[in-house]
């Protein structure tokens, strides 16, 4: 498998761009960074959760510590048991405490992956870190009864670093997809749109202060943080179209 980074820790800050916006910022952030080893890519995520919902319901409560659970690839998997076997996937904890976001996560196979989150076959590691972030991803689906597939999530991403400090990433995710059903990242990339027509989701990931120019391009283009997990509007989305299909009406 390629070289990659098992262990994340670092400040995250979300913003929602119009397309005009990101034309505007993007003009500017070109001068100051460089496109990432990933560069371009449609990355495929299913979110595991307990069956009444518990971590993005709690996630949505904005508590001081919460974690996440999923599923990612950056190429779709074979139906094949033999062609998938091929695809690297990573198993991944993202946890949050208070404004620093920790990622863990392990590089397997997908068919490994799906054998470890299903049916809790551990894949063999001699890797010190990979056994100990195994057993952090064991705790969490044991401390919650009955974890499975909830959510399926893709998007396409456009990822650079700064020139000066690598550990500065932006990225820019658009046409962003979410399904509660064919919860296999084998089925394929479908699903409703997560975003209004132009918008673009960027994340800055940052190890301490945000660079000058960044937060000047920023200011600008009068673009500001929000707080918007994908997994969790997709989870207000669906509550609402499941509310509508019963005849719940909302009231403005």
């Amino acid at each position: 498998m390629d070289c990659f980074t098992s262990i994340f820790e670092r400040i995250e800050e979300k913003y929602l761009m119009s397309e005009s916006q990101y034309d505007s910022f993007f003009a500017v952030m070109r001068q100051y960074t460089v496109p990432d080893s990933y560069g371009r890519s449609v990355i495929s995520n299913i979110y595991y959760d307990t069956p009444n919902d518990s971590l993005i319901r709690a996630s949505l409560e904005k508590p001081v510590y919460k974690e996440k659970l999923r599923l990612r690839c950056y190429e779709t998997p074979s139906s094949d048991p033999v062609q998938a076997a091929r695809t690297t996937a990573f198993v991944e904890i993202k946890k949050k405490f208070d404004d620093m976001v920790y990622k863990r996560r392990v590089a397997m196979t997908y068919p490994q992956a799906i054998a470890f989150l299903n049916k809790g076959i551990r894949p063999d590691t001699d890797n010190t870190v990979d056994f100990q972030i195994l057993n952090e991803i064991e705790w969490l689906i044991k401390s919650n009864p009955g974890i499975r597939p909830k959510m399926f999530i893709s998007y396409e991403r456009n990822a650079y670093f700064s020139s000066d400090d690598k550990r500065v990433r932006i990225t820019f995710d658009k046409n962003i997809q979410w399904r509660t059903v064919s919860l296999a990242l084998s089925a394929g990339i479908f699903g409703a749109q997560l975003l209004g027509e132009g918008e673009v989701l960027a994340e800055i990931k940052l190890p301490e202060a945000m660079p000058l120019w960044m937060a000047r391009a920023l200011d600008i283009n009068k673009i500001y943080p929000v707080s918007l997990s994908k997994y969790g509007r997709a989870y207000q989305l669906f509550q609402i179209q499941a509310a509508k299909a019963e005849g719940v009406t909302f009231c403005a």
